[in-house]
C-alpha cells in the first residue's frame, strides 16, 4: 500500500467548480422548495460558494448558467467574485426554458429557431469574453416523445451544422464542451442521448471540442469508469459533472448513492491522466439541493470527491499490474478494493489543519455563523431558483 505521505504534494492539485444554481431553489417535477437563506441574486450565489472555498480550500471557481445568472456588467461580476476569492468558470447555456424551444433547439425543424439556439450561445460566448471563462458547455433537452415526431437523421444534421457555428467563434483556449444525457425530458429519443452521439460531434467539430460526462446521466448498470478511460484514451475527455443518483438523473450529493463507483471513476481519471497538471479534465459538481442545505449540502460533496481522490492515489499501481500480468485475478481484486476501503478521513483532517484549515469543514462551517447571518439578512425579494 502507498503511503498517504506520498500522495499528499498531488493532493493539493485539487481544485472542483461549484456551480451556482446549486445555491438557488431546486425541487422535483412536484415541488420546488425555499428555505431561509437562499440567495437572491448571483452575488449572493458567489459569496456562497466562496464560503464553500474558504472552509475546504477545494472549489477555487463556479459556474455560471445562462440566463438564470446574467447581469448588465459581466466584467464587474468578475471583479466581484475575486474579491471573494473565487474566479469565475465554466458558462452554461440554457435552452430548454424557452416556449419556442419546445420540440427542440438546434435541432428544431423551424431554422428560425435553430438560429435563435445559435445565438443564444454566441451571446454566451460574449459572457465568456468578458468573465475569462474557458468553457461553454451545451447540455440540450433536444428530442421526441413519440416515433415519427421527429426526422432523428435530419435532426443530427441541424444538431452539427449549429455546433460549428457556435465553435466557430469560440478564441484563444476557449473550448465548446458537449454534455450526453440518454432520456429527460424527451422519452422516445434523444438528440445527444450518449458518449458516442457526444464524441462524434466533438471529433468533427475538432480540437476545440470535447464531451462532458455527468455521472448521473447513464442507464442503469452502465460502466462509466469505462467511458472514461476511454475519452481519456482518446483525449476527448473535457470535464465532469459530479452528482449521485439512484434511479435516473437525480442530482444528488456525489458518492451518496454509490461511493465505490466514485471511486473507480477516480482511479481512471488518475491513471488516464486526467488529474493533475498537464490535465485540461476539468471537476465539476451539479447538483440539486432539494431538502438539504445547499452549503453544507456542497461542502459534502467536495469532501466526498476529495477523500475518494486521496484514496485513488493510495491505489498500489506496481503491486496491481504485477497480479494482473500474473493472472492473478483475486489478488488483482484485493489490490483494488484495500485502496477503497482504506480510512483516510483522519489523515486528510491533518492534511487540511497544516494548511491552514479547518479538520472538520463541516463543523466549522455550522459553528462559524454565516447560515444565521444569511438567514437574517437575506429577506425579501425573490429567492434565486430553476422554478
Amino acid at each position: 500500500m502507498v503511503d498517504f505521505a506520498d500522495v499528499t504534494p498531488r493532493l493539493s492539485q485539487l481544485a472542483i467548480e461549484l456551480p451556482s444554481w446549486a445555491f438557488g431553489n431546486s425541487g422535483t417535477r412536484f415541488k420546488v422548495f425555499g428555505t431561509p437563506g437562499t440567495p437572491r441574486t448571483v452575488q449572493e450565489k458567489i459569496a456562497d460558494a466562496a464560503t464553500v472555498h474558504r472552509f475546504t480550500g477545494l472549489a477555487p471557481t463556479v459556474a455560471l448558467h445562462i440566463p438564470w445568472d446574467t447581469v448588465d456588467d459581466f466584467g464587474a461580476l468578475r471583479a466581484h467574485a475575486e474579491e471573494q476569492g473565487v474566479a469565475l468558470g465554466t458558462i452554461n447555456s440554457n435552452t430548454f426554458q424557452d416556449d419556442d424551444f419546445k420540440l427542440g433547439s438546434l435541432t428544431h425543424s423551424d431554422p428560425k429557431v435553430r438560429r435563435k439556439a445559435v445565438d443564444h450561445h454566441l451571446a454566451c460566448i460574449e459572457v465568456m469574453n468578458e468573465t475569462g471563462s474557458r468553457d461553454l458547455k451545451i447540455w440540450l433537452a433536444d428530442g421526441t416523445n413519440y416515433p415519427g415526431q421527429g426526422d432523428i437523421r435530419a435532426r443530427q444534421e441541424w444538431l452539427a451544422e449549429g455546433l460549428a457555428d457556435i465553435c466557430a467563434q469560440l478564441s484563444g483556449d476557449q473550448r465548446l464542451v458537449l454534455e450526453y444525457k440518454f432520456f429527460e425530458p424527451a422519452f422516445y429519443h434523444t438528440d445527444v442521448p450518449d458518449w458516442g452521439t457526444s464524441y462524434a460531434h466533438c471529433v468533427a467539430l475538432g480540437e476545440r471540442a470535447v464531451v462532458c460526462l455527468d455521472t448521473g446521466h447513464h442507464a442503469p448498470g452502465t460502466n462509466i469508469e469505462f467511458i472514461v478511460a476511454q475519452l481519456l484514451r482518446l483525449g476527448k475527455l473535457g470535464s465532469f459533472d459530479f452528482n449521485s443518483r439512484f434511479y435516473a438523473d437525480d442530482d444528488l450529493i456525489v458518492g451518496a448513492a454509490d461511493p465505490f463507483q466514485l471511486f473507480r471513476i477516480l482511479v481512471e481519471v488518475v491513471r488516464g491522466g486526467g488529474y493533475g497538471p498537464g490535465s485540461d479534465v476539468a471537476l465539476m459538481l451539479d447538483q440539486c439541493h432539494n431538502i438539504e442545505q445547499r452549503i453544507p449540502g456542497q461542502i459534502r460533496s467536495v469532501l466526498n470527491v476529495q477523500e475518494m481522490t486521496a484514496r485513488a492515489l493510495l491505489l498500489d499501481t506496481e503491486a496491481l499490474d504485477a497480479a494482473r500480468t500474473a493472472g492473478d485475478v483475486l489478488l488483482a481484486h484485493e489490490i483494488f478494493t484495500d485502496a477503497f476501503y482504506t480510512d483516510v478521513r483522519r489523515d486528510l483532517a491533518d492534511w487540511r489543519e497544516s494548511r491552514g484549515l479547518p479538520a472538520d469543514p463541516m463543523r466549522a462551517y455550522l459553528a462559524s455563523g454565516y447560515q444565521k447571518q444569511i438567514e437574517a439578512d437575506r429577506v425579501g425579494g425573490r429567492q434565486a431558483g430553476w422554478n
